[in-house]
């Protein structure tokens, strides 16, 4: 920012036109205390087509230059009268933040000279590849949705929402930092939903950062090649050009690293692994091994080159994420194709190695925007095989379908009666189906995807936000039956939504036991105590919650929760819980239950109680915090979940 001679008052500390007059010692405090918030404005600011690491880098190098040369005069904005917004060394800042990052999204035509802001910034980093952590499916849409907008609207929608300003100071705001026509951008921000919680997330904060590090191999061959490059020049003056192919054979993919003939074998598309339509009806196995390659691409060689060279080396445009515990690096050999094709507004490839499902996605009309997805499936078999997520659209989810797979049906597991909607099935992929996590407000439905197998139960899927769904089940942790079934339905009905606890969370399957029933003190009915525990690919990370269901309630309510525990698996088949309940007339009870192989409960702490046999009911006073401790008929002692 440049300095501005003002005619200033000591006495009002103004200037003569009544705005306030920064010190550059005022605008630096102003920075350094804001300086994580200034990032993240600039940073969202900024167009998504920078890449993640430019644009990290390019957000903290506006932030750091938008200190004035001077004592320079700040607008002022109707809702600088309080708060961190009162402080016009901030608002300073702010405003240049903002232009700053307003004009570096503008690209150079090469007929001027380029503007500071559109020029390399310090500071740089060398060897290391930064950028934010990942965030959910509703930080990705959102990602999604700025980025189809202009640069103003982008900020209009960000000065809205991070900075919380009237539409009014908005429009001020944008007309300071040199946008024509602001009314305009206001309206095209009208068009992206008001997610405004969501600016605060992780996914936008481009000061907690994760680090990864550049193309190794490319890098100590750029540093020989340079060295052989510099005694050449002195020898004879030769200057020698580097080698490599470059950018484009390989679409979004960085450049090759290797030139070895197991690498090149990984990512040469003649080599993938292609199995015959039928070879499932004759094989013992039932997983992804015997899926055959399905789509009207699969002979397209360019498009299966890029996807498996960005599965070996992604750019640093190409988002890419993968389910906990997943590696994501490239594969050891030629993988198996299941699907090459278009989908919607993308062409799809779904590549398998044995342990992981990639998924390469890019726009019909180009390789820029492409994404990876990543998913572990080692030991899949039987229903954890039945189907991949193969696009998501509009709040919707299409799935490749396992070759064993006759019929696709939509279930709402809110509404057990109702009949299932057929969403058809041609050469293995469904129809979109509305998926449950991408539904806002209160849980009113959970769509699953039911599947009818050739010569086998209906099975029911739950899309968790993960390439693969989650096989839900009912029954003993020793003896797991289908939750298709009416009764499995009602009883996983209450408890359906608890699943948007196990999002994005690698949930490999998620069973519901009714452990217990309880009468009801005041003899009202009878209480549902179940079970759902959440098993995971990688092993760990199991999710335990016991769940309590009043007679006639709509939803189940969480009474305890726990992870990584074995409690209400097959290795330890036991679980106790309490939750403190209150009758129509106002008297407050402990209720505690454990399942049948409990033969005593004992209530200590805010209250001392017991009885014996599975079930607890004892009186007790609003709030009581009370520990749990249970026999079982072998003597040995468990703690009530946590």
């Amino acid at each position: 920012m440049q300095s501005q001679d003002v005619a200033f008052s000591p006495a009002t500390g103004k200037s003569a036109k009544g705005r306030p007059v920064v010190d550059v010692e005022q605008a630096e405090a102003a920075l350094v205390e804001h300086y994580p918030r200034l990032v993240r404005l600039a940073y969202l600011v900024l167009p998504p087509s920078l890449g993640l690491g430019r644009r990290v880098l390019t957000a903290h190098a506006l932030t750091q230059r938008a200190l004035p040369r001077g004592r320079t005069a700040t607008p002022v904005l109707p809702s600088q009268s309080k708060g961190r917004a009162g402080d016009p060394g901030y608002a300073l800042v702010r405003l240049q933040v903002l232009r700053t990052a307003l004009e570096a999204g503008r690209p150079w035509r090469g007929r001027t000279l380029p503007k500071r802001s559109q020029l390399p910034l310090l500071p740089q980093v060398w060897g290391l590849r930064l950028f934010p952590r990942s965030g959910g499916a509703e930080e990705l849409a959102l990602d999604q949705r700025l980025s189809a907008l202009s640069g103003p609207a982008r900020a209009a929608y960000v000065l809205r929402g991070l900075e919380k300003l009237a539409d009014s100071d908005v429009r001020t705001a944008l007309e300071a930092a040199g946008v024509d026509r602001p009314i305009d951008a206001l309206r095209e921000a009208d068009e992206v939903p008001a997610r405004y919680a969501l600016l605060e997330s992780a996914e936008f904060d481009a000061c907690s950062l994760q680090a990864r590090p550049t193309d190794l191999m490319r890098r100590r061959q750029h540093l020989k090649a340079a060295l052989v490059a510099a005694a050449a020049v002195a020898v004879c003056g030769t200057l020698l050009g580097l080698p490599g192919d470059g950018w484009a054979p390989n679409g979004a993919a960085a450049p090759a690293y290797a030139q070895n003939p197991a690498a090149e074998a990984a990512l040469d598309p003649a080599r993938l692994s292609l199995v015959p339509a039928a070879a499932w009806k004759s094989s013992t196995r039932t997983d992804f091994s015997v899926w055959p390659a399905r789509g009207d691409l699969t002979g397209d060689s360019a498009l299966l080159r890029r996807a498996l060279a960005v599965w070996a080396r992604p750019g640093e445009r190409v988002l890419v994420s993968a389910t906990p515990g997943t590696p994501s690096g490239g594969p050891a050999g030629p993988p198996q194709l299941l699907y090459a094709g278009t989908v919607d507004a993308a062409r799809v490839v779904i590549l398998y190695d044995g342990l992981r499902i990639a998924r390469y996605a890019e726009p019909r009309d180009g390789t820029s925007g492409a994404a990876l997805d990543f998913a572990r499936v080692d030991g899949a078999s039987g229903a954890e095989a039945d189907a991949v997520v193969l696009d998501r659209a509009d709040g919707n989810v299409r799935y490749l379908t396992a070759p064993w797979v006759l019929r696709t049906e939509m279930r709402d597991l809110r509404r057990p009666a109702a009949t299932p909607i057929d969403l058809g099935l041609k050469d293995g992929v469904s129809g979109p189906l509305a998926s449950p996590v991408a539904q806002k407000g209160a849980c009113q439905s959970w769509n699953t995807l039911q599947v009818t197998v050739a010569g086998g139960t209906p099975r029911l899927l739950s899309d968790l936000a993960e390439l693969v769904p989650a096989h839900l089940t009912t029954g003993r942790p020793a003896s797991l039956r289908e939750a298709s079934a009416p009764d499995a339905l009602a009883r996983w009905s209450p408890f359906a939504c608890s699943l948007a606890a196990m999002h994005s969370q690698g949930v490999r399957s998620v069973n519901a036991w009714l452990y217990a029933r309880q009468p009801m003190p005041d003899a009202s009915g009878v209480a549902d105590w179940v079970c759902t525990r959440a098993e995971t690919w990688r092993g760990d990370g199991a999710q335990v919650l016991a769940q309590f269901h009043t007679p006639g309630g709509q939803y189940g309510a969480v009474a305890a929760k726990s992870a990584n525990t074995p409690a209400c698996g097959p290795r330890d088949p036991n679980v106790l819980a309490g939750v403190l309940w209150k009758s129509g007339a106002g008297e407050w009870y402990m209720l505690a239950a454990g399942a049948e192989n409990t033969a005593t409960i004992t209530a200590t702490g805010g209250m001392s109680a017991s009885s014996r046999g599975s079930l607890l009911t004892a009186k007790t006073q609003q709030g009581t915090q009370a520990e749990l401790k249970g026999t079982l008929k072998d003597g040995r002692q468990i703690s009530g979940l946590r």
